[in-house]
């Protein structure tokens, strides 16, 4: 049997791996304590200890007293620091409020708050960790957070593909402040982020037959008679107050119209507005994403014009209804289409 040397190489970073992950366990909260913070001297630290190695040999080379004096003065001031640096991230509290949903290709924005119950905490830097390969600081969010007080912070990186994502890991870190050393701890939120199809910048009209009604073409946007919406009518007495267009009262009453009338949706008319998006209306296109992408904007358009749609995708059927709710739903169906069996189970169970 020939003795392959990466196999203990993989065994050994498999146990590092395992190590490390079982000490930073998944949490949207998170306390800094000699548990989880690290200290090393930063690049200006080893220029600044090799300074003192080559001030130490010259003052034992010519018997420079002064030369001793400015050695351990200088080496004290560093061992200053180095405290300093740790205790700046020690007894700080985070907490990470989960992110919304945002479509491929835009920015997933993290709002996290640090709450400190001691003294006073400068120069405190989170950034994503993806981006600590290069070390480049300007990718890193810095605040200082007051005396027994908090500090809010923005982080923003960019979404992944379409699906539910974990969120990647997060870098606390402080150089405060001399910059000679660097604290630093790893926090691995337990949020996920659901990212959505981008919709397309200019779908085409709805489907023709994608109306509930029978044989019926798309009613016109507006009545000739006046401004009303389709689907929508004066109230009358005897209406469900669930039928109210509170959101169009409320603006009337904000641009100072007196005795507007209320308005209600009209049911039968609502029926025939109802629409069905199905993926088998994208056969024009090849691409699946931009199938995807086609379905997110008619569902998005519907949404804003109030007109209830319902979605068959996959085997399944959302019936037409509107409001926040629904469109979450429809949209992580989106989301889900075509992913793997396993990453399809994780996603519907949140």
């Amino acid at each position: 049997m020939v003795w392959n040397p990466v196999q203990p190489v993989r065994l050994l970073r498999r146990h590092v791996q395992a190590w490390w992950l079982a000490r930073h366990r998944r949490s949207d909260t998170l306390v800094l304590s000699q548990r989880n913070l690290y200290i090393l001297p930063s690049r200006p630290g080893l220029f600044f200890c090799a300074t003192l190695l080559v001030l130490l040999l010259a003052s034992i080379n010519e018997q420079l007293s002064l030369g001793y004096l400015l050695t351990f003065l200088l080496g004290g001031a560093g061992l200053a620091s180095m405290h300093s640096t740790h205790s700046n991230l020690q007894g700080l509290s985070l907490d990470l409020k989960p992110p919304a949903p945002v479509f491929a290709g835009d920015d997933v924005q993290l709002d996290l708050r640090l709450h400190n119950d001691g003294a006073a905490r400068y120069g405190v830097g989170l950034q994503v960790k993806e981006s600590m390969a290069g070390g480049d600081l300007d990718r890193v969010a810095w605040t200082d957070v007051p005396v027994g007080g908090q500090a809010p912070l923005q982080l923003r990186f960019a979404s992944a593909q379409r699906g539910l994502h974990e969120l990647p890991e997060l870098q606390v870190l402080s150089r405060f402040p001399l910059g000679l050393f660097r604290a630093w701890s790893v926090w691995r939120p337990a949020a996920q982020v659901w990212v959505y199809p981008r919709p397309e910048v200019a779908p085409p009209p709805f489907p023709f037959h994608a109306g509930a009604g029978e044989g019926q073409a798309q009613p016109s946007r507006l009545r000739q008679a006046g401004l009303e919406l389709d689907g929508v009518r004066a109230y009358q007495r005897g209406d469900s107050m669930r039928q109210v267009l509170w959101k169009k009262a409320a603006l009337s009453l904000d641009s100072g119209v007196q005795g507007a009338p209320l308005w209600v949706r009209d049911s039968q008319a609502q029926a025939a507005q109802e629409l069905w998006l199905d993926w088998q209306d994208t056969a024009g296109q090849t691409d699946p994403e931009r199938r995807l992408s086609r379905l997110c904007a008619w569902l998005l358009a519907a949404e804003a014009q109030q007109r209830p749609y319902g979605l068959r995708l996959d085997g399944q059927e959302w019936p037409p209804e509107l409001g926040p709710g629904h469109q979450e739903l429809c949209l992580q169906a989106l989301a889900r289409h075509g992913l793997p069996p396993a990453r399809q189970a994780v996603a519907r169970s949140q």
